[in-house]
This record gives structure tokens, C-alpha cells and sequence, in this order.
């Protein structure tokens, strides 16, 4: 395991990925940038499936708070005697919070199951110590970023991915 520049006979992670070729290892090469840029595909798309089910929550409890709103607006109507608060209801009441179903939370395991390995695919070929295979996981990881972190930034109102994840390494 010393730094090295190697490019023909290589051979990465099994006996089967032997770089014979300048052609080949060019393949590998890219196939490492892609594995890399997977591998932030994967992280933004964790993501957005949770975004997905926040906005489903909310829209669910958005509308079980318009059906009670309504419902005391129409019991207020018959009887005066109740006092029914109608206006909009606090954020707290609303929403307690959310637990995913277990279909939910099944598909979030498998999401961050495939990106944990990839991620150690990623760190095993960064073992192998090849200068030409480290630049590319960099490219990779840049290319990556540059692609599928590309999100709009609320000003004021929620971090950025950047301050969600201070450290790559554990994903």
C-alpha cells in the first residue's frame, strides 16, 4: 500500500478488474467518476425523499386542519355557546411531528443501505492508493456536487447541505 502512478496491470477491489490497458484503466478511470458521482445522486436523493414525505405530512395535516376548522365553523354557526377557536392553527398543534410508515422507513433504509455501500466502494478504491484513481473520486466528488447539490438557498429560513453535513466522510 504505497502511493503510486500505475496504470497498466492494475487490478482494484477484485481479480477480475485488471487494467491490462491504457485503455482499460482509462475505462476504470471514468467508471470511478461515475461511481463517485453516484454516490452524491444518492446522497441528494435521501434528500429529497425525506423532503417528499415532510410535504406529504404537512399537506395531510394541512387538510385534517381545514376539516376541523370547518367543522367548528359549522358547529360555531349552530350554537353560540361554544367557543371554537377558527382561525389558523399554530404550527405545534398541528404538526407534532412525523414518524414514516414502515414502507416509508423501509425505502429510507434501502436508500441509505445502497449509499453506504457505494460510499465504501468509493473509500476501497482510495485504499489502492493510485494517484490517477484519488483524482478521479476528487473529480468525481466535484462533478457530483456540482450536479445534484445545485438547490436553490432560502435565504433565512433553512441551511444549506453544506452546514446539514460538516463531515464527508460519514455520510
Amino acid at each position: 500500500m504505497l502511493w503510486n502512478w500505475y496504470t497498466i496491470d492494475t487490478c482494484f477491489i477484485a481479480n477480475t478488474w485488471h487494467n491490462d490497458t491504457t485503455a482499460k484503466f482509462a475505462g476504470s478511470c471514468i467508471g470511478v467518476i461515475l461511481l463517485t458521482m453516484s454516490l452524491e445522486l444518492l446522497r441528494r436523493s435521501v434528500k429529497e425523499y425525506d423532503r417528499y414525505l415532510i410535504r406529504k405530512h404537512a399537506a395531510a395535516a394541512a387538510l385534517s386542519a381545514a376539516t376541523v376548522t370547518s367543522v367548528a365553523t359549522s358547529a360555531k354557526g349552530s350554537d353560540d355557546s361554544q367557543a371554537i377557536p377558527s382561525g389558523p392553527v399554530p404550527a405545534q398543534a398541528r404538526s407534532p411531528g412525523y414518524r414514516p410508515t414502515v414502507f416509508e422507513q423501509a425505502i429510507r433504509a434501502l436508500l441509505h443501505m445502497v449509499q453506504f455501500a457505494v460510499a465504501y466502494f468509493v473509500m476501497l478504491l482510495a485504499m489502492y492508493y493510485n494517484g490517477y484513481i484519488i483524482i478521479c473520486i476528487f473529480i468525481g466528488a466535484y462533478l457530483g456536487s456540482f450536479i445534484f447539490h445545485w438547490e436553490h438557498l432560502d435565504v433565512g429560513r433553512s441551511p444549506t447541505s453544506a452546514t446539514q453535513e460538516p463531515s464527508v466522510c460519514c455520510a
